[in-house]
């Protein structure tokens, strides 16, 4: 499954070259020219790299990367400017970023840079083990769950599922990315597995199914986990 860049850039030019740039190297790629659009598409779709430039119409880059690290969003962000002062790269650093990479740069760099904070990330995320939230308890090692102290059955594929989503708790998850991460489907397959195995976990574990407070629905592209 290819890696998901958001490239948030308002110069056309710029926007045009690294997306093609990106694309030619696998890469899926969604832009965005303004802060607003870029901290809306970040909040509701799953991406696995942010390239976000400081300087921007609405809010900046800065303020984008500030909303995502207060909302628990940990996809790894590459900031780019033109700014060469040491405190703007300190500021960036502090309000979350993962890397900074001044204008103008080389497309190899830019490439290593992105290459080198997927690696980090992937290496950094380690399978939760055991999980608490609400009133249920589950030990993935053992395959075990409990609601309000009360055993609950969960089936192989509902704990895989569960972990995964927890795994990336805060962060939209598409249902391509279940159905290849859960079940290894192939890409651009399409089915309700996903939908059905969703509305088992709900009516397992949520107080009111219809209403969850866990497992949300975003309409469109997938599921959020919320502890």
């Amino acid at each position: 499954m290819s890696a998901r860049v958001l490239l948030v850039e308002d110069e056309p030019g710029l926007v045009m070259a690294l997306s093609d740039l990106l694309t030619s190297e696998g890469y899926t790629v969604e832009t965005a020219t303004d802060g607003d659009t870029a901290a809306a598409k970040a909040a509701s779709e799953p991406f696995d790299i942010i390239v976000l430039d400081v300087m921007l119409p609405g809010k900046s880059g800065f303020d984008v990367c500030r909303e995502l690290r207060q909302q628990g969003k940990d996809v790894a962000v590459l900031m780019l400017t033109a700014r060469t002062q040491v405190a703007d790269r300190v500021a960036g650093l502090k309000l979350g970023a993962d890397d900074y990479l001044t204008k103008p740069f080389e497309p190899p760099e830019l490439l290593a840079r992105i290459e080198a904070l997927l690696r980090r990330v992937k290496n950094n995320r380690t399978p939760v083990s055991r999980f608490q939230f609400g009133d249920v308890e589950v030990d993935f090692d053992k395959g075990e769950a409990t609601k309000g102290g009360v055993p609950v059955s969960l089936a192989g594929k509902e704990l895989e599922l569960l972990r995964w989503l927890i795994n990336n708790r805060g962060k939209v998850v598409s249902r391509n990315e279940l159905l290849e991460g859960v079940w290894e489907y192939q890409p651009g397959v399409s089915s309700r597995t996903v939908d059905v195995h969703i509305a088992w976990l709900r009516q397992k574990l949520e107080d009111n199914p219809q209403n969850p407070r866990h497992i949300h629905t975003v309409r469109g592209v997938g599921y959020r986990f919320s502890p």
